[in-house]
């Protein structure tokens, strides 16, 4: 089964651009990802993961610009705050953009960005030429997936692939910290 799943950077930025869920190699463990502008591929990922709309979702980019459309503007120095974390394993809480989606940004008021270090996922964003949406691949009350074969055994066909490859020396989720406050959100 394994082979027949795995797909390369082509193939991946093909499947998002037709709705579909795939995984994929992070810092510490494999994530899931959709197009975040395709609401039925975010639900149909809030269904694979036993996830509540509420919670909202991470979203992941090569550079800055990606993350333009979904963040509301903010002053030049906390942006830089962020960027001189980046790219890295800091998620920051931004003021949500205007006319992003509930099931992007949940409830918050804030949506959750980072520019990751992988190289892996900073090449399927460039591909894809925008944000992408990104979780760990588990369900909801399970360990996040390590490997091709423990994504399989999590989703089996109910993805629309995953691009295999080494995952960074990352141990655990990355910190999540409120840009506005400074705060931490989440340990890393």
């Amino acid at each position: 089964m394994a082979t027949k799943s795995l797909l390369d950077i082509e193939a991946a930025v093909t499947r998002l651009h037709k709705g579909e869920v795939i995984a994929y190699p992070t810092e510490a463990v494999y994530g899931l990802g959709c197009d975040p502008r395709n609401a039925a591929a975010i639900e149909k990922l809030l269904t694979l993961k036993g996830r509540p709309a509420s919670a909202g979702f991470v979203l992941i980019a090569s550079d800055y610009g990606q993350l333009e459309p979904w963040v509301a503007r903010v002053d030049d120095a906390l942006r830089e705050k962020a960027m001189r974390t980046w790219p890295g394993p800091v998620t920051w809480l931004f003021p949500r953009g205007p006319g992003v989606s509930d099931l992007v940004a949940g409830r918050h008021t804030t949506v959750a960005v980072r520019i990751p270090s992988h190289e892996t996922c900073r090449a399927l964003c460039d591909a894809f030429g925008s944000a992408l949406i990104s979780t760990s691949a588990n369900h909801r009350a399970a360990s996040p997936a390590r490997s091709v074969g423990e994504v399989e055994d999590y989703f089996g066909n109910c993805l629309g692939g995953i691009l295999a490859g080494p995952l960074g020396k990352g141990r655990g989720p990355s910190e999540i910290r409120d840009l506005a406050s400074g705060e931490v959100v989440r340990a890393g």
